[in-house]
């Protein structure tokens, strides 16, 4: 698909425009990993994003300066894949990045950290910011097409569910497929969740290489999983449509388990769910790529929220106090 081409004319008449953009942050509530072999998910947008702005430059080359708040290490440890995913973003564009002279800012209230989707948001935000910079008026589609190359510096072969949230917003029941499929799930109103942040960076491309290795050495034993992940998001599918969510606790809590089978849970992630569940929390799981990262707690209402977030703080932890189920003109 080409609908960049005339790109180079447009640079001339709009250089001197500032160009904003921004991606939401996403969790993911069921199935990361299972996702990549086209068992169902689902995933929320979340209320906090990255802002990406784009400005005139006197440089040759792209400048980017990246404000965003971050865990520890995330930026230093991420800034290669970064590189790598601005230049298939450019490149998909049609945009030469030794002609572009602009700057990008990422900025924004969305932590940068892993399992919370700050990759895709990012590529999102990026995406639409030179959109707006170029005047191309891309439409989501096309803003989540460039976003899913973007990711690929960051994941190798991703899903596509975290751009896909990052763009559109609200909640989600995503199918890896030839064709993916994107079908919208409605709430009545957003619902309060805490995010636990282990502090770790984790690497998913090694956590997803290693589910893969795993499987294909023991392909009876992960069916078997495979087959009862598949059940649960469909079973999740009709308690969110039904607002039921101490049920979607339950299938949540063993989400986990089932993620824990394929080894992609943690130390950490495990003591964090578990103080959640102690705490009140409906149901709690780890959420992204796992081995270090987020984990996901779902705490209707903001008392329980407050005190599931206390909790997980008091024993050192950072949280973040969001919602799901967040569409865009929530933010902006």
């Amino acid at each position: 698909m080409v609908f960049y081409q005339n790109i180079t004319h447009v640079v001339v008449y709009v250089v001197e425009m500032t160009g904003e953009g921004i991606g939401f942050g996403k969790a993911i509530l069921f199935n990361e990993h299972f996702v990549v072999y086209g068992v169902p998910a689902i995933v929320s947008a979340i209320g906090q994003y990255t802002l990406a702005r784009v400005n005139p430059s006197s440089s040759s080359d792209i400048i980017l300066k990246d404000n965003r708040d971050a865990t520890p290490s995330y930026k230093e440890d991420k800034s290669e894949q970064q590189k790598d995913s601005l230049n298939r973003i450019l490149a998909k564009m049609g945009i030469d990045r030794n002609n572009a002279e602009i700057e990008i800012e990422l900025g924004g209230n969305l932590y940068a950290a892993s399992g919370i989707g700050a990759s895709a948001a990012s590529c999102v935000a990026i995406a639409r910011a030179l959109s707006q910079h170029y005047g191309l008026n891309l439409t989501d589609e096309e803003i989540n097409d460039i976003a899913y190359e973007g990711e690929k510096g960051y994941h190798g072969t991703p899903s596509g569910i975290d751009n896909t949230a990052s763009t559109y917003g609200g909640l989600i029941w995503f199918q890896k497929n030839d064709t993916n499929v994107m079908n919208k799930i409605r709430l009545s109103t957003p619902v309060e969740i805490v995010m636990g942040n282990t502090g770790k960076v984790a690497n998913t491309t090694a956590a997803v290489a290693g589910v893969r290795e795993r499987r294909e050495k023991n392909p009876e034993k992960y069916q078997k999983i495979f087959d009862r992940a598949e059940n649960i998001a469909y079973l999740a599918k009709r308690s969110l449509e039904e607002e039921n969510f101490r049920e979607i606790g339950k299938l949540m809590n063993e989400n986990h388990k089932l993620l824990q089978q394929i080894e992609v849970s943690s130390r950490e992630l495990d003591f964090l769910v578990n103080i959640a569940r102690e705490s009140g929390a409906y149901g709690a799981k780890l959420t992204g790529g796992g081995l270090g990262g987020n984990m996901l707690a779902l705490t209707p209402g903001k008392d329980l929220q407050e005190e599931v977030a206390n909790a997980i703080e008091k024993e050192g932890f950072k949280v973040l106090k969001t919602k799901i189920g967040v569409v865009r003109e929530g933010i902006i």
